[in-house]
């Protein structure tokens, strides 16, 4: 069961950059074409960033909202709660929510980063990723040391560049990485074709981690036109299945055998099939005459390795977590998104842990977060 003294840690949550974010810390030439906050004719706010307009809160900013209160209308930043924006203000909710620490993403920059592939001036998005990263870690981390664990973007286009500002902010303090699922949907290089290797050598010799969002690679699963919002809400961890597959049967892993990859917002209760399946389809297809051979390593095995698997609410998830292995689950809250249970988070896992023994929980809900990214 869930102690009343243990301090938990959520490995996925998000920060809503404030207004200013940016302009704060971009060079003057780059303020204009840089991400600001506009207001529309209607009232309404966005952002705009290199001439384009787009972006506003929206189901993105809900937590605490009663539920039939929540809807896709944009939100204004002067009607949200103070918590989405202010590291200040969200120690309240921390604290009323029995959650300790959180590891943070961000929101309108994408959860890896790809809203800086916009554009041609890649001057102006490579002050943006930095400017990003030091308003997370300044701002966030450094207010409360122990309490917010923001993520660093990199910029994705190069990646030499991004090892640069890999080590840039290690040297800050950063604790973890956050890049796409799958990079080939955004139009970039897969994790399979070895042009990533710089960063993934940098990351794997740093020990922090890669943590992969679902969504962070900008494809949701095909439903019909006429689906509710419910439908795709429910299936978007399939993403994450076709991303997990795709890096399980890529060299990466035998390039890279100390790689702990994170699987954000993705559940647990499905990583058993899926490792099984990839075993099944291992078994023959390693025979085969193609030309993409498979790595040498048992699919499960890799999984039960570099794999880290994250969950909100998922019993059935937890009643198997002894074939994933216990030391690689870790729990989430997502606040402050739709999933989140806050102020109920604590609550709730209690009731999801009652039958699980004190020192499979604490691992669960914070040792092995601790020992991941470092804490």
């Amino acid at each position: 069961m869930l102690r009343d003294n243990l301090k938990i840690i959520s490995v996925d949550d998000h920060l809503i950059e404030r207004p200013g974010a940016w302009q704060d810390r971009l060079p003057a030439k780059f303020k204009e074409a840089g991400p600001r906050l506009i207001e529309l004719e209607d009232g309404t706010e966005q952002w705009k960033y290199a001439g384009i307009t787009a972006g506003a809160p929206g189901l993105s900013a809900v937590a605490g909202k009663p539920w039939n209160e929540r809807s896709n209308e944009p939100t204004r930043f002067d009607e949200m709660r103070a918590a989405y924006t202010d590291p200040a203000a969200r120690l309240a909710d921390l604290d009323e929510d029995g959650v300790a620490t959180q590891v943070l993403f961000p929101s309108y920059a994408r959860f890896a980063g790809a809203r800086f592939l916009v554009g041609d001036d890649r001057e102006l998005a490579l002050a943006c990723v930095q400017a990003y990263n030091d308003y997370a870690l300044e701002e966030w981390q450094d207010f409360a040391p122990g309490r917010y664990i923001p993520l660093t973007i990199v910029p994705l286009w190069d990646v030499e560049l991004a090892v640069t500002e890999v080590q840039r902010a290690l040297a800050k303090g950063s604790h973890g990485l956050t890049m796409p699922d799958a990079p080939s949907m955004l139009g970039l290089p897969s994790y399979r074709s070895g042009y990533w290797e710089p960063l993934l050598a940098l990351i794997e010799e740093s020990g922090i981690p890669v943590c992969m969002h679902f969504g962070a690679s900008g494809v949701t699963p095909k439903l019909s036109a006429d689906a509710p919002q419910a439908a795709q809400a429910a299936v978007f961890p399939v993403t994450v299945m076709s991303s997990l597959t795709e890096l399980v049967l890529s060299p990466v892993f035998e390039r890279h055998p100390a790689l702990n990859v994170v699987l954000s917002e993705s559940g647990i209760g499905w990583i058993p099939y899926m490792s099984q399946r990839l075993d099944q389809v291992w078994e023959h297809y390693r025979y085969y005459q193609l030309d993409d051979k498979l790595p040498g390593e048992r699919p499960s095995e890799v999984v039960k390795r570099n794999i880290f698997s994250c969950f909100i609410d998922d019993p059935i998830g937890i009643e198997l977590r002894h074939t994933m292995g216990v030391s690689h689950l870790m729990w989430e809250s997502d606040y402050p998104h739709p999933d989140s249970l806050y102020p109920h988070s604590r609550s709730n896992a209690v009731r999801v842990m009652a039958d699980v023994p004190d020192d499979e929980v604490e691992q669960i809900m914070a040792g092995n977060a601790r020992r991941i990214f470092n804490l």
